[in-house]
């Protein structure tokens, strides 16, 4: 599992971070997104639908938004 450290970031840099890193992830492979900006938990799932990725886990704990996302075996990166 890869984890990815997106805090500070704001809309729509989390959601790109988060494609250039799974592009360069084997599918079925895991990627644990931690971010502050609250938009990410609108996109952050909407990505995950759109490009065929599963959102395993979703998690509020203070400002931090944690998302554990397995990249699809029929993801689309474009």
């Amino acid at each position: 599992m890869k984890d990815l450290d997106l805090t500070g970031l704001k809309c729509p840099l989390p959601v790109l971070h988060t494609q250039k890193a799974l592009g360069q992830m084997p599918a079925g492979t895991q990627l644990r997104v931690v971010a502050t900006d609250p938009m990410a938990a609108i996109d952050l799932p909407h990505f995950c639908n759109q490009k065929g990725h599963k959102l395993l886990e979703s998690s509020k704990k203070s400002n931090a938004l944690t998302f554990l996302i397995e990249k699809g075996t029929q993801a689309t990166e474009s």
